[in-house]
């Protein structure tokens, strides 16, 4: 197989902006993705929908869009194929097609059913990945590597020193199987739904529903009479170990029909619905976390830190759902406030050429909860593409590259920085 200048493992949104953008700088890209589609949690997790990613101008009565450039124009490529009831919502079927279309166009190559099982390491850099695809196992080699796995399954494989959860006892924020349904009084359902909240508190409280999550969760926008439930709680369980993972996914679908019934039960509005799909995987919110050369804090972007290596913006809330059971934190950010993201925080520090985007890079537990989201990791993995282009271009390296360069082209695509 030949050699690339980038491979980029994972295909997320942070994975199809970092190859994207890297090929359309003119770099022999290489996409690999486990499932059979791009997306990542929006399609194989069925996370919905888009958080906040603007801030509304009450004086020029406009939006002021923090997680732009090649986000952006994901959301406009795919509302070309299916539009959204909002910016904030999306049709995933059409979004998976207009990902495919972007990295066909950039000549991005893409290999997807492919794992990542291994690596090969020379000195302080990855000289190879080894895969296992359809028709075997076999190396695959690269100048530059970029983990956009979400679990930083290559980091982890290369041995960089890296976190699992929050600090002190390392569990992770909970899982969550989202879920779908059709044939939803939606009037009546959001009449009903103080009504319903109550009557689940007693009966978690009273041990008569065994989902810890507090209160029921869910988003409208998806079509008529479609509602999408993010409202199973699967807590105490590392994703990363295949054993507890795997029975993560078996609590998650127990809780998901445990809410049917509870609807059915409660609601006339959900008489006649129907379960119209259920994620592929286990949403996970938090695994391993790189310790890079810079560790985001909360406290950096409770600061609204403006970074002199700044590649991504955002203003999402610290979102913190209890890894131990009932209860979730929020710090709300102001109207208007944002933060950035350091480039130093997706940088390796065992490798040269290797760097991190997505809800893995280097971030403590607090941090991660707030920049873990679609749209800020969107804008994460261009910066990561931008930077391995310059490095290459430049003959530098992932410690050394031009950030005032990288920032510069940023600029030029429209990313807020």
């Amino acid at each position: 197989m030949k050699k690339y200048d980038l491979i980029v493992v994972g295909g997320g949104l942070s994975g199809v902006a970092s190859a994207v953008s890297a090929a359309r700088e003119g770099l022999k890209v290489l996409l690999v993705e486990r499932s059979g589609c791009l997306g990542g949690a929006m399609s194989n997790n069925l996370v919905y929908p888009f958080v906040f990613f603007y801030a509304f101008d009450e004086k020029a009565k406009k939006r002021i869009y923090f997680s732009e450039g090649i986000f952006t124009e994901m959301r406009e490529k795919a509302a070309e194929y299916e539009q959204p009831a909002s910016d904030m919502h999306f049709k995933p079927e059409g979004f998976k097609v207009a990902l495919d279309k972007m990295v066909q166009d950039a000549g991005v190559d893409v290999l997807f059913h492919t794992t990542m099982i291994g690596v090969e390491i020379d000195g302080n850099k990855i000289k190879s990945v080894k895969v296992a695809l359809k028709n075997g196992i076999t190396d695959i080699k690269a100048d530059y590597f970029i983990d956009a796995s979400g679990d930083g399954d290559l980091f982890y494989f290369a041995g960089c020193e890296y976190v699992l959860g929050r600090e002190n006892d390392g569990l992770c924020q909970p899982m969550t199987t989202c879920f779908r349904l059709s044939g939803v009084d939606l009037d009546l359902y959001q009449k009903d739904l103080p009504m319903l909240q109550k009557r689940y508190k007693e009966l978690r409280e009273s041990g008569n529903i065994k989902n810890p999550r507090e209160n029921i969760l869910t988003m409208m926008g998806l079509g008529q009479g479609i509602l999408h439930l993010n409202t199973t709680r699967v807590i105490k369980l590392n994703p990363t170990d295949p054993f507890e993972l795997s029975k993560a996914e078996m609590t998650g679908r127990a809780q998901v029909f445990e809410m049917v019934r509870f609807l059915k039960e409660n609601s006339k509005a959900f008489e006649q619905c129907t379960v119209i799909s259920i994620a592929n995987e286990i949403g996970v919110r938090e695994s391993r976390k790189l310790k890079g050369m810079h560790v985001l804090t909360a406290e950096e972007l409770v600061k609204c830190t403006n970074f002199e290596d700044a590649i991504a913006r955002g203003n999402y809330n610290i979102d913190i759902h209890n890894p131990s059971g009932t209860g979730t934190y929020i710090y709300y950010f102001k109207n208007g406030e944002s933060y950035t993201i350091p480039y130093r925080s997706l940088v390796a520090k065992e490798y040269v050429n290797l760097l991190v985007a997505g809800r893995c890079i280097s971030a403590t537990h607090e941090a991660q909860a707030a920049i873990r989201v679609m749209p800020i990791c969107a804008c994460m993995g261009q910066a990561a593409g931008t930077a391995v282009a310059v490095a290459v271009k430049s003959g530098a390296d992932t410690h050394t590259v031009s950030i005032e360069k990288v920032r510069e082209i940023l600029k030029k695509n429209n990313a807020n920085i």
